[in-house]
């Protein structure tokens, strides 16, 4: 079930997955307001039905839900997509916060919220996508590395690659930003959500994964500059 602003076009999808009607119905109508097409799942089940359907933008998950709780959903979402999503729980301890954090949540905010936390949440999210009212780029191609961003497919001289999607977070970042030097910290921010959420150690320990994963020829083009961080160098530019 999709809501769509009855003003002009939709902002993006954001998909809404909770058991509890009434809350679906304040989000619906906050996200709604701000021209946002919101759609809605009763439970884990029913929201990763619609997540590889219709492909949402982001997804707000609701922590406490029977059989499929958020934390298993947050679990299959994450095998899926790097799509991000924002944890709605009553739930305000720090144990919880960092659990949510851990297992690939991109953000967590308690409830009671208030409407413009949220939709500035969302939008932060949104924006450091390249997805919020913005052209992007669902293909990337060089002839050597072929990514589809909206399947998560990867080729790498015409070999299949499979990457997590943490992996493939911090690839998409150096691919978008072709030829240009990325600080262990950007890398942080575009792939984790911030210097908060990993150490530099884990970017140098995943581009590490990456080029292994890639093989010699494509992995040669993710250079290091040492002392600065890491650029992807296009197999186009020689």
């Amino acid at each position: 079930m999709g809501f769509w602003c009855e003003f002009g076009m939709s902002r993006g999808r954001i998909l809404a997955i909770d058991d509890h009607s009434a809350n679906r119905a304040v989000v619906r109508g906050l996200l709604g307001r701000r021209g946002f097409e919101v759609l809605e799942a009763a439970d884990g089940a029913e929201g990763l039905r619609l997540l590889y359907a219709e492909k949402p933008e982001l997804v707000l998950l609701d922590v406490t839900m029977p059989e499929l709780d958020g934390w298993e959903t947050l679990d299959r979402i994450r095998a899926l997509t790097d799509v991000p999503v924002i944890m709605l729980s009553a739930l305000d301890s720090q144990a919880e916060k960092v659990r949510g954090l851990q297992g690939g949540a991109d953000d967590y905010v308690t409830k009671p919220f208030g409407g413009q936390e949220l939709i500035a949440r969302i939008e932060r999210l949104l924006q450091r996508r390249g997805t919020n009212g913005g052209e992007t780029h669902q293909h990337y191609d060089d002839g050597m590395l072929s990514i589809d961003f909206e399947t998560f497919r990867v080729e790498a001289n015409g070999r299949s690659i499979e990457l997590t999607p943490l992996e493939f977070r911090v690839l998409s970042a150096l691919v978008r930003h072709p030829n240009q030097v990325l600080s262990p910290d950007q890398l942080l921010e575009h792939a984790w959500g911030g210097a908060d959420r990993a150490s530099r150690d884990q970017v140098k320990l995943y581009v590490g994964y990456l080029r292994r994963k890639l093989g010699t020829r494509t992995a040669s083009r993710i250079e290091t500059r040492r002392g600065f961080g890491y650029r992807y160098r296009p197999a186009s530019t020689g």
